[in-house]
């Protein structure tokens, strides 16, 4: 079996990702703000040029060294992506060339119990009733064969058109990815019960089932995942340029009906950046409230979980109390 000696690993992990990009896939790296990049091929890919860290958002992974990208962003085995930084040899992997060819979107395949995705959203403090209620809309499924939970976005016309799959298990770690050639246009959206004039945005599929689940289930206004958004890595001054998210910019063309905007991003640096950015493009035309967590560092699926763990903590101590007391 090949290895590689320390010093050569050492060597390896010294040309960083923004090296890496600049001299092997020019053609990838987009300016999209000042001193950052995105990939034409992952816009949710960031990477700083000044110090080459980088994120990919979609997936919840990053990193710094071009031996990190190679592995975790191309997929290259390691010992491939070592030899190929070293240069001993022609490498064992030889890059793909990029095709603007969008990929076909197919959704996964779907079990016909929905047992796993259930009992996982409820232990992250999601209510059954919800988590069923979007499984009746078709918006919800268990793939196979890896049980994840497929959160699934329609066009306006019913069709899926983009999937976001996450596994039921944080072993070995946990898997986020989105299905390949989903549109982002068409992101994941609880709808409500009868036409509604308000559309509340998150940042994922599961804070939206979260906060529904903390509003006790009501289903009386749209609830948009953004799938992920964009933040620069070091500057969030608010004269930085702001993409807006394709998912809301397709949302409201084509719900004409909208009037009132409530902006649930996470409370941490890049969210409360984000909601004001939001907020400042789209007051003039609507009403727009912004509600996030009331922690800061929060999502509203961990202000749910930690909802969830104080019922029951409290739950245990009624049951103590009454023990006690009927023991005496």
């Amino acid at each position: 079996m090949a290895y590689f000696e320390k010093e050569e690993l050492r060597q390896a992990k010294q040309m960083t990702a923004i090296e890496f990009l600049k001299r092997y896939r020019p053609d990838e790296l987009v300016r999209c703000g000042t001193g950052e990049y995105e990939l034409r091929s992952h816009d949710s890919f960031k990477i700083s040029e000044s110090t080459s860290l980088w994120h990919w958002k979609s997936r919840d992974i990053g990193g710094k060294s071009a031996l990190d990208y190679l592995i975790h962003v191309e997929g290259v085995p390691f010992l491939d992506a070592v030899r190929y930084l070293l240069e001993q040899e022609p490498p064992g992997y030889a890059p793909q060339a990029k095709t603007t060819e969008q990929k076909p979107f197919v959704l996964p395949a779907g079990a016909r119990e929905t047992h796993r995705i259930e009992l996982y959203l409820q232990s992250r403090g999601i209510s059954l009733a919800v988590i069923r209620y979007c499984i009746s809309k078709g918006i919800l499924y268990e793939s196979l064969p890896h049980h994840n939970c497929v959160f699934v976005g329609l066009n306006n016309e019913g069709v899926p058109r983009y999937a976001a799959l996450r596994s039921t298990t944080e072993y070995p770690r946990p898997f986020k990815q989105d299905q390949p050639g989903s549109d982002k246009r068409f992101c994941f959206c609880i709808p409500p019960i009868t036409r509604s004039r308000c559309a509340a945005v998150y940042e994922a599929a599961p804070d939206a089932m979260a906060h529904m689940t903390l509003e006790g289930g009501r289903a009386e206004k749209y609830r948009l995942s953004l799938g992920g958004i964009y933040a620069p890595l070091n500057d969030l001054s608010t004269d930085r340029p702001f993409k807006m998210p394709p998912a809301l910019e397709t949302f409201l063309k084509n719900h004409p009906d909208v009037t009132e905007l409530e902006i649930c991003t996470d409370n941490d640096a890049a969210g409360r950046w984000a909601a004001l950015q939001i907020a400042k493009h789209y007051s003039g035309e609507y009403r727009v409230k912004v509600n996030l967590p009331p922690k800061d560092g929060y999502d509203w699926a961990d202000m749910a979980k930690e909802e969830k763990q104080e019922r029951a903590a409290r739950h245990r101590a009624a049951c103590f109390y009454q023990r006690e007391g009927s023991e005496r």
